[in-house]
């Protein structure tokens, strides 16, 4: 090897040039609908659970059970993690995000109501009516996660090769 090293062929160590840029973040949540959602459970230990969202107006939306471990622990404590990946999507190479934030579980109809419908409309397009009402249940709560910051990204599309040692 001669010269610097090339990120994602010859160096996979300092990735901080790897970020996902505004741009980045722009395509993975306009093209995702699922993410890790990570709490912290009454006995202290992190934990995660797998969860459809909605991206609107700058906010994280989602909605569970109310009696689920991940509702209890967002009303229980507010601090929360969202993990979201390209997997399962049509982008290019391997991106993701963790984003930080603070959560509020909202149970009043005002909420449910604007909600509910574009939440079904996102994930269930074929038929969002059915879709939002069976979400509209006694027993559901709507999580709203405001972002703090991204404390982790990666976007392997800024390495070379295809950032796991292979060449152009």
């Amino acid at each position: 090897m001669t010269g610097k090293p090339v990120l994602g062929v010859d160096d996979n160590e300092d990735l901080r040039s790897a970020r996902v840029d505004p741009r980045g973040m722009r395509e993975l949540l306009a093209a995702q609908t699922e993410c890790t959602f990570s709490f912290i459970t009454e006995k202290g230990w992190p934990a995660g659970v797998v969860m459809s969202f909605l991206y609107h107006n700058d906010t994280f939306w989602l909605t569970a059970a109310a009696d689920r471990a991940h509702a209890r622990a967002a009303a229980r404590d507010p601090r929360v993690t969202l993990v979201i990946s390209n997997a399962g999507t049509a982008l290019p190479g391997r991106r993701m995000l963790a984003v930080r934030g603070w959560a509020t579980v909202h149970t009043d109809r005002a909420t449910k109501d604007w909600f509910y419908p574009a939440f079904a409309g996102r994930l269930a397009p074929d038929d969002p009516a059915s879709f939002a009402r069976l979400l509209d249940s006694e027993n559901r709560v709507v999580i709203e996660v405001e972002p703090v910051r991204v404390a982790v990204s990666h976007d392997s599309t800024k390495m070379a090769g295809d950032g796991r040692g292979g060449r152009l």
